[in-house]
């Protein structure tokens, strides 16, 4: 069974940085960045594919990059300009949801002054 292991999130100022990583038990394609903010539902933020090729939902477009080091089975998530909204627990998965495997416990992003 794939199974993911979410770090990096934190408490950072509007404007700031932060670098996630997801560790993954197993080999996987297509990785996804997903994140569920209070009182939402969980929404897909990029996904990238076995040969790197990212994609990323219009709301983080230019501010976020995802990137793998397949090696290491290891997913990131570059988080920049960071912005109140961005707040949510950020999760890792498979990047289409016919592929997803059960939910690790995500890491918390706060972004608030």
């Amino acid at each position: 069974q794939v199974q993911f292991v979410e770090s990096g999130g934190g408490l950072v100022q509007p404007g700031g940085s932060l670098r996630l990583s997801c560790a993954v038990s197993g080999s996987i394609w297509s990785m996804g960045w997903y994140r569920q903010a209070p009182g939402k539902q969980r929404e897909l933020v990029a996904r990238i594919t076995p040969g790197g090729s990212a994609t990323y939902t219009d709301f983080v477009k230019g501010r976020f990059i995802i990137s793998r080091d397949n090696a290491k089975n290891t997913v990131y998530l570059s988080l920049n300009n960071l912005k109140p909204e961005d707040t949510a627990v950020y999760y890792c998965n498979a990047g289409f949801l016919g592929q997803l495997s059960p939910w690790g416990q995500g890491t918390q992003v706060f972004v608030s002054s």
